[in-house]
């Protein structure tokens, strides 16, 4: 049996759109979900009482980061991943594939894995299909993703090729390596970069494998919107009706909104907490950079339609001060503030699936926040 399960709770008559639920080992979440990531096994800047506080239903950590320290053996010693940062509900493991890749001439990928540098001290270290999921299974999280090879942009068609036929080879060795499917869903990654034919391609050949979720992987890489969605409507139909579909990396308002139009169950990205450090805001009317000159003495809150705690506590003048005399709380109002802006967004998409209005919600959303 496999450790999560998922339900197809209505479809959006407006534009196919999927409301649903996963459970799993930890509790179940509502879909579509963004997923705030915590790449330490901590969300930057938030304790698990205030994400739960803003209601995040399931998390994200990052395999490669938490491998080169403090080391899975650790954290398997601590009870796993939940017990060592205090988290009950569900988390999901990357595969650390694209950390890896992004190391660029610091990494070598060959038929048996990666060897690469690490960014902390600069030693060797290799990781291979194997690997990956050994350390993920050490870690314990209820959703855990396969190794694979995250493509960059541009690519050519040959290299991209001979890439998922690579990950698929990659995926064939991580199902043999996973030790505890009865209590981590392993998820495959689709690859194809930006070639429809390779996509499918993928796809078909990772849907032989009957995992019990899919991810599409390669995109929010550097291309144009357009065709990122192009590459979506070409590979979310051919996924399974009664299983997950997760967005890798994806986490801007216009992305979720658009990607949950197109099928899409899962987002995480590190956006809301990485803007919210340098001191910008996402509000109902668009972006904000809480920190310009221009709310030095303005009293209202970041955003008057949010329901946050930096919201209902705290004006933009006082913020502002905060981050310019760099002060932690500043920063940690910002990020409190983006992820519950984002939390509450994913909340309304789901409401306007079951009301079959979604695509009246991207149109005045859209408007308001200021985008074309």
């Amino acid at each position: 049996m496999s450790a999560i399960r998922y339900e197809l709770i209505k479809k959006c008559k407006q534009t196919g759109a999927r409301l649903g639920r996963v459970y799993t080992p930890h509790g179940y979440f509502d879909t579509p979900a963004f997923m705030p990531v915590g790449t330490q096994a901590t969300v930057k800047g938030m304790s698990p009482d205030e994400l739960k506080s803003i209601e995040a239903g399931i998390i994200l950590s990052n395999t490669y980061h938490l491998h080169i320290r403090p080391g899975e053996d650790i954290i398997k010693e601590a009870g796993g991943l939940h017990k060592f940062m205090n988290w009950d509900r569900p988390i999901l493991t990357d595969s650390g594939g694209f950390q890896v890749f992004s190391l660029g001439d610091f990494r070598k990928i060959e038929e048996e894995g990666v060897t690469f540098k690490s960014h902390v001290d600069g030693s060797k270290k290799f990781l291979s299909p194997e690997s990956a999921i050994k350390i993920q299974n050490k870690l314990g999280a209820d959703i855990i993703m396969a190794f694979d090879e995250c493509i960059p942009y541009p690519a050519e068609f040959h290299y991209v090729k001979k890439s998922v036929e690579r990950t698929t080879r990659w995926a064939k060795r991580c199902i043999k390596a996973h030790e505890n499917p009865e209590t981590q869903a392993l998820f495959g990654i689709v690859q194809g970069g930006m070639y429809k034919e390779l996509r499918r391609q993928s796809a078909y050949e990772l849907l032989e494998l009957d995992f019990p979720g899919y991810a599409i992987g390669g995109l929010s890489v550097g291309e144009p919107a357009e065709e990122m969605y192009e590459m979506l409507e070409c590979t979310v139909p051919l996924l399974p009706e009664d299983k997950p579909r997760y967005l890798m990396g994806v986490g801007s308002p216009d992305y979720l909104v658009e990607g949950a139009i197109r099928g899409i169950d899962m987002f995480d990205c590190v956006l809301p907490t990485r803007i919210g450090r340098n001191g910008t805001v996402l509000t109902s009317r668009g972006r904000m950079i809480i920190r310009d000159a221009l709310y030095a003495r303005d009293q209202s809150p970041i955003d008057p339609d949010c329901d946050c705690y930096a919201c209902k506590n705290f004006t933009r003048s006082y913020i502002r001060h905060l981050i310019k005399a760099k002060e932690v709380l500043g920063i940690r109002l910002t990020t409190w503030h983006n992820l519950r802006f984002l939390l509450n967004l994913m909340k309304n998409v789901r409401e306007a699936i079951k009301e079959d209005r979604l695509l009246d919600f991207r149109n005045e959303f859209f408007k308001n926040f200021g985008y074309n």
